[in-house]
């Protein structure tokens, strides 16, 4: 089986999907904007070849060149998992008569205006919303929506992430949020939500949900998106029946159901309130990104990657999934500007907890500090995991507030 990777090489967890594909005997074929030399070892090695292109953004030359890939090799996949280009992916799945994702049952994954239509047709609870163009059309939609009296979320209709997201509380609030937003096209205005912030996450083969996982964020994304010394966390639950995560459960079937997804990964954000309602969010048709699938992996025991690939190839996924562990990982934002000079509380902190430690990635001495506000990831990442969640929770909690970073 031959299967085009496009960009398989970033974002980051790329290159480990690429080496998903090899496993399972597929010839991975790269398509990317990087040299060869430049991707990481991990996709390099896992290519049977890879083309090289001047920019994902001409369509028309990413056309010719895939024509040619095809008529050398006979493509029998085309996969892109990085979110600005699978509407390019779709297409050229289309043009040539190949089996995954169209263009329309891509598109209500990719605007959330579209999605959240679909969703509301199909009776699924969903903040109230609009989409808008213009300055005078934010300020309408907010109004209808009953703005200032309940505050609103504006964010990018084709973004992902929190990226240039904002909780707005007062008319001031949202004057001065505007021009921030000038560079974004269109964007959704969306009553806010009061609860908390889950996700769930799919691997699906024809429509049949073979592997699903439920995190929480600590705290909500908006928070940790506007206060520097927060070291947000991100947290797998073990205990996915919960009573109180049923809504969530029920809710990301559905939602799958009524785009109509059939093969391949997903990511949903939903949110409880609390009342205990479960409220949708937004969904992805990819994995979830920011080291979430890392945690999967670690929850369980299994290998997502090639999970999904085996998904994509073969139509089935074969591991056992026993789920035995809750696992999180928590972000550090040194203290200070420029390179980092000292780190504090890690020796004592891996003295007595390093046996629930799965990861330790922190910048090292001497390394520039990244901005925080540009990389969620910022200066540093562990990765823990414990079978009780209370237990898994105060070990986050110590890895958030006694290991201290600084840059001067």
């Amino acid at each position: 089986m031959n299967v085009l990777m496009i960009s398989p090489g970033f974002p980051a967890e790329m290159p480990f999907f690429t080496r998903g594909l090899a496993s399972v005997g597929a010839n991975a074929i790269g398509l990317g904007d990087q040299p060869q030399s430049a991707l990481p070892d991990v996709a390099r090695e896992s290519l049977a070849a890879y083309v090289q292109v001047a920019s994902f953004t001409d369509e028309a030359a990413i056309f010719r060149e895939v024509e040619a890939i095809h008529e050398r090799a006979r493509l029998d996949r085309i996969e892109c998992l990085w979110e600005p280009f699978m509407i390019l992916a779709a297409k050229l799945r289309e043009h040539l008569g190949l089996p995954g994702m169209t263009v329309a049952e891509t598109i209500p994954f990719r605007d959330k205006e579209i999605m959240k239509q679909r969703l509301d047709e199909a009776g699924i609870r969903t903040p109230r919303h609009a989409s808008v163009t213009s300055v005078a059309g934010c300020r309408d939609a907010a109004a209808s929506i009953g703005f200032p009296g309940t505050p609103i979320v504006v964010k990018p209709i084709a973004g992902a992430g929190s990226a240039d997201t904002y909780r707005v509380n007062t008319e001031e609030e949202l004057e001065a949020v505007l021009p921030a937003l000038r560079h974004v096209p269109e964007v959704s205005v969306e009553e806010f939500i009061e609860g908390e912030d889950f996700t769930y996450e799919t691997i699906c083969v024809d429509g049949e949900i073979k592997l699903f996982s439920i995190s929480f964020y600590r705290p909500r994304a908006l928070l940790s998106r506007s206060h520097e010394w927060i070291s947000p966390q991100t947290v797998v639950v073990r205990d996915v029946d919960a009573e109180e995560l049923r809504g969530g459960r029920e809710m990301g079937e559905a939602v799958n159901k009524a785009l109509g997804f059939k093969t391949g990964f997903t990511h949903m954000e939903w949110f409880r309130t609390p009342s205990g309602e479960a409220v949708f969010g937004e969904i992805a048709a990819r994995p979830p990104g920011a080291h979430l699938v890392d945690l999967m992996n670690y929850a369980c025991d299994v290998d997502v990657f090639t999970g999904w690939a085996e998904a994509v190839c073969h139509g089935r996924f074969s591991q056992p999934v026993e789920r035995k562990y809750n696992a999180a990982w928590i972000y550090k934002r040194a203290e200070g500007q420029g390179a980092i000079q000292r780190v504090e509380g890690l020796a004592p902190l891996m003295a007595e907890l390093s046996e629930h430690v799965m990861v330790l990635d922190l910048l090292p001495i001497g390394a520039p500090r990244r901005n925080w506000k540009q990389t969620l990831i910022s200066d540093g990442m562990i990765i823990i995991r414990h079978p009780d969640l209370n237990r898994t929770l105060e070990i986050a909690d110590r890895f958030a507030t006694e290991l201290r970073m600084y840059a001067g």
